[in-house]
């Protein structure tokens, strides 16, 4: 999942890293565990959740507002608490993180089950299922971006070529967890073909975004109460396995002074920059609100919106790693650049639409390249950002990173759904097709990811002159 940025990330990192002393060979996890944990951790996640509305409707007879309400409680459990997560893989390890995340996750997913299992269904049960099942989450991404980060510190380390240019955060935390054993067996690869760790974490993610679904729908006739039990099993046997996988640290891990929450919110210049590239998560979410709005409105129905669903998978295993390489020749600030003015402009051809009399056909087939634009950007900014992290990072403080980064998306997506629904709902109830109120919630769309395109590539090259 790390990207080579070029010559201007390798100045925004620290002074090289200390020497990664050696340990057992047993201890090393290797790059295909991670990987495939993260799919099978998607498998089992778009197995349940995708039917969490279904059931709170018709189930529990709730209406919109209040299904909202519990799948916000989701969200905000997850992405909220991501910065948690970080912290506590910064203290104790990634490894006993990520365990009690799959326990905690399979924990919800039961409460989901058992909520079901009564003659009358236990709404109460349910929301907390919902809440353990993001908290869960929180527990295990940041955990899980912290062990691919140690991986890629200790290559670099090892690599004659790129010795200089690693964090301390990063090779600090992988003295302790991963081995020089495993850098060197990837020695041979170029710079190129290292720069895609957190790319292939994209594409093995999204294979399970394909797989889950389909898992789910194919139990579903059993009831929803198999498809969350089911969901729980599966993360239990994910623990077992990484339990038996996923090295101990071969000495005591010892908290550093700023590995804590903390010290992530005091870096302001990241903090900021967090900020900003929230507007990456709140474009592409726009994929699961304002695109399906956009689409029924141009006359499109379910299925119409499960293909824009299947061509946006397709463009990620396409195109993921290929972008990714490329962002790793262009360097952080361009591609980052690229990516946010990607966003923005899909969301400037949907306002232009909403002002334009278009037949049924034309709006579709714009809805369509506007989701091309919105996976396009979110593919060349996300890993290019995550691949930062563990250079931008403090001292044994990178999981508390990661969980900046994503808890600001979180929040962004959380506030911005929310005034985007309301853009929506006024616009809605113009009397005339065509006003500029239903271009409104397409602007402020553009204008955040307009923003960060032009202010997060600065403060990457204010860190690199303070570094």
């Amino acid at each position: 999942m790390i990207i080579n940025h070029g010559r201007r990330a390798a100045q925004i990192s620290p002074p090289p890293a200390r020497a990664v002393p050696a340990h057992g060979p047993a201890a090393a996890p290797r790059t295909p565990t991670l990987l495939g944990t993260q799919a099978l951790f998607n498998i089992g996640f778009y197995a349940v959740v995708p039917f969490l509305t279904t059931v709170l409707t018709g189930d529990f007879g709730l209406g919109a507002a209040a299904v909202g309400l519990v799948l916000g409680v989701r969200t905000l459990a997850q992405q909220g608490l991501f910065i948690v997560g970080g912290s506590l893989a910064d203290r104790v390890g990634a490894r006993p993180v990520i365990l009690t995340g799959c326990a905690v996750r399979a924990a919800g997913f039961l409460a989901l089950s058992a909520a079901l299992w009564a003659g009358d269904p236990r709404l109460w049960l349910f929301i907390a299922g919902t809440a353990l099942t993001g908290l869960g989450g929180a527990l295990f991404s940041p955990a899980l971006n912290s062990l691919i980060a140690e991986i890629e510190a200790v290559r670099r380390t090892a690599s004659p070529t790129r010795g200089a240019g690693v964090g301390d955060a990063a090779a600090e935390r992988a003295s302790s967890d991963v081995l020089p054993g495993f850098a060197a067996r990837t020695l041979h690869r170029s710079p190129r073909a290292r720069a895609s760790l957190f790319a292939w974490l994209a594409v093995t993610g999204e294979v399970g975004v394909v797989v889950g679904p389909l898992l789910g729908a194919a139990l579903l006739d059993h009831g929803f109460a198999v498809v969350a039990a089911a969901g729980a099993a599966l993360f239990l046997a994910v623990g077992a396995m990484l339990a038996a996988l996923l090295p101990r640290p071969v000495r005591e891990r010892r908290p550093h002074r700023g590995a804590t929450a903390l010290a992530a919110l005091r870096d302001r210049r990241f903090a900021a920059f967090a900020a900003l590239h929230a507007a990456d998560l709140l474009a592409y979410n726009q994929l699961y609100l304002a695109l399906p709005l956009a689409m029924a409105q141009a006359g499109g129905d379910a299925g119409a919106v499960a293909l824009v669903f299947a061509w946006v998978s397709i463009l990620t295993l396409a195109l993921q790693l290929p972008l990714a390489r490329g962002s790793a020749r262009l360097g952080a600030p361009r591609a980052l650049r690229i990516g946010y003015l990607a966003h923005a402009a899909a969301f400037l051809s949907l306002a232009a639409a909403a002002l334009l009399p278009l037949t049924q056909t034309a709006a579709l087939a714009l809805v369509t390249m506007a989701a091309t634009g919105i996976a396009f950007g979110h593919l060349i900014a996300n890993p290019t950002a995550l691949a930062l992290v563990p250079e931008l990072a403090r001292p044994g403080a990178t999981g508390s990173y990661f969980g900046l980064l994503a808890s600001c998306g979180g929040i962004a997506v959380l506030c911005g759904n929310l005034a985007v629904g309301r853009l929506f709902d006024r616009a809605s109830g113009a009397s005339a097709a065509g006003s500029g109120a239903a271009a409104l919630p397409w602007l402020l769309l553009a204008t955040l990811p307009a923003l960060a395109a032009a202010l997060a590539p600065r403060l990457l090259a204010g860190r690199a002159r303070a570094n």
